[in-house]
């Protein structure tokens, strides 16, 4: 009897550490950012338009559609109390949870009045919302915004090719430094290379034959 009120008691611990999470005020950083508690969080299964983002083009305005969002999350949320539950940490070391304010989980509500698109990428837990917001053309469904993904997708796309026109003729492979210091280098094709930017004053530089590269000390990236 001993062992099974231990082990019960063992699983009961383990369920609530699986639901912890920040709770507390939040503050709104933008449209799918907040500080709830102290804590940085990213909304779970949402993405919402960077705070930069400009929407329009074929005929419209252009427009602060991330600004615009940002104020909307934040007039409904700022100052309120949030309960989160943690799901995964990001690279940029933010939880990445889901929370509720008032009892509703704030991310199906972003997204079902268009002020966030389903993050099907991660999650499909709001991807009807989504659609029914397009049908009805509520918030950013109505405006014919750019996803906040294609946005970064173009930004990207443009960085890499203001990055691409620095390079020496002929010589096309990053030779690019981590924040570890690791040395290495990223051929035309492989994952990272359009995202990778070479600045010579930390001491990267373009290579024109792999050769060229290892024999500098750098190594070739895993993908």
């Amino acid at each position: 009897m001993l062992r099974l009120c231990s082990a019960l008691v063992l699983l009961l611990g383990l369920a609530v550490a699986a639901e912890a999470g920040p709770s507390g005020r939040l503050h709104v950083i933008d449209g799918d950012t907040l500080d709830v508690g102290g804590t940085r969080v990213r909304l779970h299964g949402i993405d919402a338009p960077e705070a930069e983002q400009m929407c329009g083009g074929d005929g419209v305005s252009m427009w602060g559609c991330g600004a615009w969002v940002s104020g909307e999350v934040r007039a409904r949320y700022d100052g309120r109390r949030a309960r989160c539950e943690t799901l995964d940490t990001d690279r940029y070391g933010r939880a990445v949870a889901r929370c509720t304010v008032g009892g509703r989980d704030m991310g199906r509500s972003l997204v079902q009045a268009g002020l966030a698109f389903a993050y099907r990428r991660y999650s499909m837990d709001y991807d009807l919302d989504e659609k029914r917001a397009a049908v009805q053309g509520r918030g950013l469904h109505g405006a014919g915004v750019q996803s906040p993904a294609a946005f970064r997708a173009a930004a990207r796309k443009g960085a890499a090719a203001v990055n691409a026109a620095k390079a020496p003729q002929g010589c096309v492979i990053k030779g690019n430094i981590s924040r570890d210091g690791k040395r290495i280098y990223h051929m035309p094709g492989q994952t990272y290379y359009e995202a990778t930017r070479i600045n010579p004053a930390r001491g990267e530089r373009w290579f024109c034959s792999e050769a060229e590269a290892r024999a500098a000390g750098w190594r070739r990236a895993k993908r």
